[in-house]
């Protein structure tokens, strides 16, 4: 009895004598995972929680890094519960991978094409590259954050000829913004915000659609609420005015994994990439994009355009990648 008694207490299925290599693995594993399960957690209740959550949730997909390495080590160190822990968080954050939003063609026989460019030239620096960007793609409308006085200034030198109409919020460092158009604009409340973020009424083919530029304020550790009330303003504006088509673009400080992005495409809206099939392609930050990153930078249209070729451009001197997509216009039916 002893003997037995003795044997039973040496297996590996009881923890307090389970080798010390097996042990610090187990220890290891749970801190992962509970790291993990504590942002999976907010996102399943379509929460961005608080610092750091919201900062993480950017990179949702790349937990399945650490998630994965905890399951080995629950496999190494046989914690066999920590094992069933980590499948799950696996397949929760495969789930969550698969892209959000909605998708379909739209009603009606298409009356216009055009092409969008965004892009955050990060507090004008990067004005001359998207100066060479804008001759290259020729878009029709153009949508740039952080231009502040200089870049404004460029872009009316350089570009003024070909983009005769144009709406702008000026302002130094990262609050000057500007939507450049080949077609006729007329005035149209912009969002108000830290951030510049203007909106326009364009006459494409004669048929009227607004432009209204997105650059809330990132997640800043303190500033998460201020970040949820900009992209609640951003949603509002997207809401206001459903009869009318929309193009929704800029630089959200926010992918598709935080509840306050999925807000807002829950009004009805398609995002362009996702339409197109490239929905995790990042573009922030561009030193690493896109072998790693967080697509932030959106083309959002309402459900009365189809997209075609939406595209990354790498530009130099910022921290941004520039998004063009193909637009074409559909009169509803």
């Amino acid at each position: 009895m002893d003997t037995a008694a003795a044997e039973w207490t040496a297996t590996d299925d009881e923890p307090q004598h389970r080798p010390p290599g097996r042990r610090l693995g187990a220890w290891c594993a749970g801190l992962l995972l509970a790291g993990v399960s504590v942002v999976v957690g907010l996102r399943a209740a379509d929460s961005d929680g608080i610092t750091p959550v919201p900062q993480v949730l950017a990179f949702l997909p790349w937990l399945l890094a650490p998630t994965a390495l905890a399951l080995l080590l629950t496999l190494l160190s046989r914690w066999w519960p920590g094992t069933l822990w980590g499948v799950v968080l696996l397949g929760l954050l495969a789930w969550f991978t698969e892209p959000y939003g909605k998708t379909g063609d739209p009603a009606g026989r298409p009356v216009a094409d055009l092409r969008v460019l965004t892009s955050n030239v990060e507090f004008g620096q990067g004005t001359g590259s998207l100066v060479a960007a804008v001759r290259r793609e020729k878009p029709d409308v153009v949508f740039v954050q952080e231009c502040e006085y200089t870049c404004d200034a460029r872009l009316k030198r350089d570009l003024g000829r070909d983009y005769p109409h144009r709406r702008a919020v000026e302002g130094g460092g990262s609050e000057g913004s500007v939507i450049l158009s080949r077609f006729p604009l007329r005035p149209e409340d912009g969002i108000p915000g830290t951030m510049g973020m203007p909106g326009a009424i364009a006459d494409v083919a004669g048929h009227p659609v607004r432009l209204q530029l997105a650059h809330p304020m990132p997640p800043l550790p303190g500033q998460v609420d201020l970040w949820n009330r900009e992209l609640d303003a951003v949603r509002d504006a997207a809401a206001a005015d459903r009869g009318t088509p929309l193009v929704l673009a800029g630089d959200f400080n926010a992918s598709q994994d935080h509840a306050a992005f999925r807000r807002i495409l829950d009004t009805g809206l398609y995002d362009a990439a996702r339409l197109d099939g490239a929905d995790r392609t990042a573009t922030w930050p561009a030193a690493t994009a896109p072998t790693f990153g967080t697509q932030i930078d959106h083309v959002l249209v309402s459900r009365d355009f189809a997209a075609d070729r939406t595209r990354f451009l790498d530009l130099a001197d910022t921290d941004h990648r520039a998004v063009v997509t193909d637009l074409t216009l559909h009169d509803g039916g």
